[in-house]
């Protein structure tokens, strides 16, 4: 059996120690293919591929079963407030 959402959401908590993580299998339930969307004060300071780094670093484990990771955003806690109140302005109006 490959990895499940379950053992990514764990191995990103415990090494990345997120204010805000999803994890999406989009494999259809085997476990080779993932999307993430986490919020790390450890990407602070950190380039793009240097936050993709350290994800998939934090799955050195997990990436040998996993086929595909798609990390749609990997943000500072900053960047996702500022993403978030956009996002609630839309939806009151």
């Amino acid at each position: 059996m490959g990895v499940t959402k379950e053992q990514v959401e764990s191995s990103l908590k415990s090494k990345m120690n997120p204010s805000h993580l999803e994890v999406i299998d989009t494999s259809g339930g085997c476990g080779a293919s993932f999307a993430i969307e986490i919020v790390s004060e450890q990407f602070e300071g950190k380039r793009l591929l240097e936050r993709h780094r350290l994800v998939n670093g934090a799955l050195a484990e997990e990436m040998k079963e996993i086929h595909a990771l798609s990390i749609k955003k990997a943000l500072t806690p900053e960047q996702w407030k500022q993403q978030q109140e956009p996002e609630k302005s839309n939806t009151a109006a």
